[in-house]
């Protein structure tokens, strides 16, 4: 029931603040781009040691990246070019998430999380790039439980009750894990779409109508 409630009442926010990002006509790229700005604050929160302070400063750039989704679907202006923005500046957000978490470890000497933060790196990216590079031979490969909305959130529990080494390892051994399902479920289906669309093959090469090619004087 409590659950319920929050979800209506976050739904009830976005629709309002989608609302008058659209009466003002607002691009939803440069929402995408504050999102990105607001998560470069996280980042310094992190590295200065302000856990709690950055959870709230990812809330707020998890909720630009709803809202720029929200407001393209209103105005009519969701575009290709916009996905694919919106793709690539998620992953920059990601990284320089974990960079504020590498520097943060680097300052004290935590060799371990800076390693383990590296292979949260690792999967984070790697769970994106499985999944684009198996929809070029599938038509979904969604498999996985732990994405960038689910990465996030854990991210931000971390920061608000200082878990975040908890985390850290959560999201390394999960999102790694997702890649190999990924990886397992496209050597699965694969077999099954190329009966329907087999691969193409290189044309043969068309008989010389006149014969023969006499050969080249040297």
């Amino acid at each position: 029931m409590f659950t319920k409630l929050i979800g209506d009442l976050g739904r009830i926010l976005l629709n309002l603040l989608t609302a008058g990002l659209s009466r003002i006509k607002i691009n939803p790229n440069l929402l995408t781009l504050l999102g990105f700005v607001i998560n470069i604050g996280a980042a310094v929160a992190i590295v200065r040691d302000h856990f709690v302070t950055a959870g709230w400063i990812m809330f707020a750039a998890g909720a630009m990246d709803m809202l720029d989704g929200a407001v393209a679907r209103s105005t009519n202006t969701a575009s290709e070019f916009g996905a694919f923005f919106d793709s690539i500046i998620d992953r920059y957000s990601d990284i320089v998430l974990y960079l504020g978490l590498i520097i943060h470890y680097g300052h004290q000497y935590r060799m371990t999380y800076i390693v383990l933060v590296g292979v949260c790196i690792m999967g984070s990216m790697m769970t994106s790039y499985a999944r684009a590079r198996a929809e070029c031979l599938l038509p979904s490969c969604k498999v996985g439980f732990l994405e960038r909305p689910e990465r996030i959130v854990l991210l931000i529990l971390g920061a608000w009750f200082y878990r975040m080494e908890h985390v850290l390892w959560v999201i390394a051994v999960l999102s790694n894990w997702t890649v190999i399902s990924r990886i397992f479920y496209t050597w699965k289906e694969l077999p099954k779409v190329n009966i329907l669309r087999p691969m193409a093959q290189p044309p043969a090469a068309a008989p010389d109508a006149a014969g023969p090619a006499a050969p080249a004087s040297k």
